[in-house]
């Protein structure tokens, strides 16, 4: 298959992105079962393997709205191998945990080891600027939050019941503040060349 065309599954994808609970439900149903048979077979329980599930299906979520994932290898494989790495990223900072790999579970599909590079790099990203954006003062962050949701600055600040000029040049020290201290951040530089 052309590791270019966008495969099938990417119907998953965009079910995530439009929080569509059918597809949330199928993705539970159909996929779930093998992710948590290999954590429970790799010194983990069913709830750390529902962890790790939501934490993956949060990032897809997130990489989905922000039109940055277009599936070009099947699903299963995909999420399968999202949910393993980030098990075994797990059990390395636990240390002295028994790891099982069986192969018939393990996939090769090139095309999902190119995605799961590319989630594993917007992961980093998103969880760099939820860190630098933790670090902003409480205003800062309530003016840019509602610069992300609603469509004008005027709409925020009326919202804010402050001026144009104001939420303008508030979020405008914010950006800046938040854009030196990611710029500043030590792996800045080594996410910024992938």
């Amino acid at each position: 298959m052309d590791q270019n065309k966008t495969h099938p599954d990417q119907k998953y994808i965009d079910g995530l992105a439009a929080n569509d609970s059918v597809i949330i439900e199928m993705i539970y149903k159909k996929f779930a079962p093998k992710v948590c048979m290999f954590i429970t077979n790799n010194s983990g329980d069913k709830d750390q393997a529902q962890d790790v599930i939501q934490e993956i299906l949060i990032l897809l979520f997130n990489q989905a709205k922000a039109n940055k994932l277009r599936l070009t290898c099947p699903f299963d494989a995909y999420f399968f191998l999202l949910c393993k790495r980030r098990w075994l990223n797990e059990l390395k900072k636990s240390e002295n945990q028994r790891v099982t790999i069986y192969e018939h579970v393990v996939s090769t599909n090139e095309s999902a080891q190119d995605l799961i590079a590319q989630t594993e790099e917007f992961d980093e990203k998103q969880q760099l600027f939820d860190t630098m954006f933790q670090k902003l003062g409480e205003k800062c962050q309530e003016v840019l939050k509602l610069s992300f949701s609603l469509k004008t600055m005027e709409e925020v600040a009326a919202k804010l019941n402050v001026t144009y000029g104001y939420v303008r040049k508030k979020k405008s020290l914010c950006v800046g503040q938040l854009t030196q201290w990611i710029q500043e951040a030590k792996n800045f530089n080594l996410l910024k060349n992938k």
